[in-house]
């Protein structure tokens, strides 16, 4: 996490007094449910609540000593409850606290990226309804394809960020779990009831099985998630850098008065937000495997993972909560040029109604490898010669032996690409 790249309200979750914080409530919420079961005095669960404080400073300097964040912890607890801190963290197992403060605070992230993902949804949709109509082409490989619409393009990618939200929803379910269960999960030492009203109380639920620490299928399922969304960030970003170049100018980020594209060109007008999501995705997808790895601990658990999820938890978290801003911004101020995409549709000549003809070809009685051969013929004499393709087709006598002038007129018609637009919306918008 560097501030450039970072938003207050999710670096506040990982921040020491978040995680802290949420480190007591565990513990506060475990005393309650001992006090319940009359394994402690009510008045030490009392106490915890009342007296319960800790200093960020304190805890790390009696961590250089234990070596051990969770008794540095309870360390400085237990100095400000007195003697009640004797009953505090009975029967648990520093896992229990810090796999279920994990499991809040990647549910924490995750309301935050919900929200993102809402915000951008909605810029989405409102800049695809606008440009539902606007014609542009279609591309495959980079070349010329058929046309499509510029809000078809937004439409989709609409489309793909819905999907995302339910991966994510689900992602943060399945993280969504509790553990109080004892040193090797077992509640030797705890009543099962105790992680139950913790969960409760946290607003999770309880691990079926947590040998000594939560299984990490579960984290490793939410990380990859959250790299399915960056890689969603990307197309779309990657989308807007190719209609920006110079040779399309079809769309383009807004520029704004003032800023400079180039400290040695002045007229540069360079994507430099896109291309920034395009290197924060990758930043976002270099969680996952490290994540995929930490599935596998030795026998009831050992820690090679806590240092790993120490830094991909906020990194890819905060990464992916400013890219997902950035780009509601880009879709919001993008700036469209509805006239380079007809020109750019105009540009071979009609070429992108090959199919068309050929598929009247075939209905008009030639073999499909024979009318294959006449369009081609004419597509690449339009191409390479910077012929009118409508008229080499007229000119054709292959093709005129089926098809009269009128005929191929008819098939040069846009509105034949973009008459199911509509339906496609209804599909994407259905309210």
């Amino acid at each position: 996490m560097i501030p450039r790249y970072s938003r207050p309200e999710m670096v506040k979750i990982w921040e020491p007094e978040n995680k802290f914080r949420i480190w007591f409530e565990i513990e506060a919420h475990a005393c309650d449910a001992q006090a319940e079961l009359g394994v402690i005095p009510k008045e030490a669960a009392q106490a915890v609540w009342q007296r319960g404080k800790w200093e960020i400073d304190r805890i790390d300097e009696i961590e250089r000593e234990t070596k051990h964040d969770v008794i540095a912890f309870l360390t400085n607890l237990a100095e400000h409850v007195g003697d009640e801190a004797r009953f505090v963290h009975q029967g648990m197992t520093s896992s229990d606290v810090l796999d279920t403060c994990l499991a809040v605070q990647l549910c924490q992230a995750a309301d935050i990226l919900l929200a993102d993902i809402d915000a951008l949804l909605a810029a989405l949709e409102r800049r695809a309804k606008e440009h539902k109509y606007t014609p542009c082409m279609g591309r495959s490989h980079g070349i010329h394809a058929e046309p499509t619409t510029f809000g078809l393009k937004l439409a989709g990618h609409y489309a793909e960020f819905a999907r995302n939200r339910g991966r994510l929803l689900g992602a943060r379910e399945e993280v969504a779990t509790c553990a109080i269960s004892g040193a090797v999960g077992t509640f030797a030492n705890i009543d099962p009831r105790v992680e139950a009203h913790v969960a409760q109380r946290l607003g999770l639920r309880p691990e079926p099985v947590s040998t000594q620490v939560i299984p990490r299928d579960r984290h490793a399922a939410y990380f990859a998630t959250l790299a399915v969304i960056a890689s969603s960030v990307e197309r779309l970003a990657v989308e807007i850098r190719h209609l920006q170049r110079t040779e399309l100018r079809e769309a383009e980020e807004y520029f704004s008065p003032g800023q400079k594209g180039s400290s040695a060109m002045p007229h540069k007008r360079n994507p430099v937000l896109t291309e920034n999501l395009s290197g924060l995705a990758r930043i976002v997808r270099g969680a996952v495997v490290p994540a995929l790895e930490n599935v596998a601990l030795w026998h009831e658990r050992d820690i090679s993972h806590s240092s790993v999820e120490r830094m991909i938890g906020p990194d890819a978290t905060v990464t992916l909560d400013f890219a997902l801003a950035r780009a509601t911004g880009v879709v919001e101020k993008l700036v469209v040029y509805p006239e380079a995409m007809q020109r750019n549709l105009d540009s071979l000549g009609g070429l992108h109604n090959s199919q068309r003809v050929l598929l009247a070809l075939t209905q008009a009685g030639m073999s499909r490898e024979d009318a294959y051969e006449a369009v081609q013929r004419c597509a690449m004499d339009a191409w390479e010669k910077g012929k009118d393709f409508q008229a080499l087709l007229k000119s054709d006598k292959a093709v005129a032996r089926h098809l009269d002038a009128a005929a191929i007129d008819a098939m040069f018609d846009l509105g034949y690409h973009t008459k199911h637009v509509d339906t496609i919306f209804k599909r994407v918008f259905p309210g």
